[in-house]
């Protein structure tokens, strides 16, 4: 009587099994970690630029609330800043019907407050609002502003 087939290979010291070997996984690994590198660089410009929007876009929302708060009078001194869009100054100029335009200072994507600064050096005759960029210092390259949508 001759054994089936299937107790042939069972019984076989050379049967095949079928694993992944420790090789193959940590190939794919390095593929899957290459794949990821890749991807993050590419990103990366991606990122900046997206940050750079939404600078810009805040920065629109601020001038907004400004606006309104310059109806009330005039716009707030370098001293109250932006914070005067939050609290109710205590220092001169007095807005004559203030009222909390925001919940809070505004901090860009970086994690740092908005600057205001009036007279503006680019706007002379109105007022300077800004993220200094990436680097954290004023007046560089990286600055974006409301001087660049007029």
């Amino acid at each position: 009587m001759t054994p089936s087939l299937s107790n042939r290979r069972s019984n076989s010291p050379f049967r095949r099994r079928s694993a992944f070997t420790l090789l193959e996984m940590m190939m794919v690994v390095v593929i899957i970690v290459l794949l990821l590198g890749f991807a993050v660089s590419k990103l990366k410009g991606n990122l900046d630029f997206a940050k750079d929007t939404r600078i810009k876009g805040d920065i629109q929302s601020i001038a907004t609330q400004l606006l309104l708060y310059e109806s009330s009078g005039s716009l707030p001194s370098a001293e109250q800043g932006l914070k005067a869009l939050v609290e109710k100054p205590q220092t001169e100029p007095r807005p004559r019907n203030w009222r909390q335009l925001l919940p809070e200072v505004p901090r860009d994507p970086y994690g740092r407050e908005y600057q205001y600064l009036v007279p503006g050096r680019h706007n002379t005759d109105g007022y300077d609002l800004f993220s200094m960029g990436r680097d954290g210092a004023a007046g560089t390259a990286d600055d974006v502003g409301n001087w660049e949508n007029k």
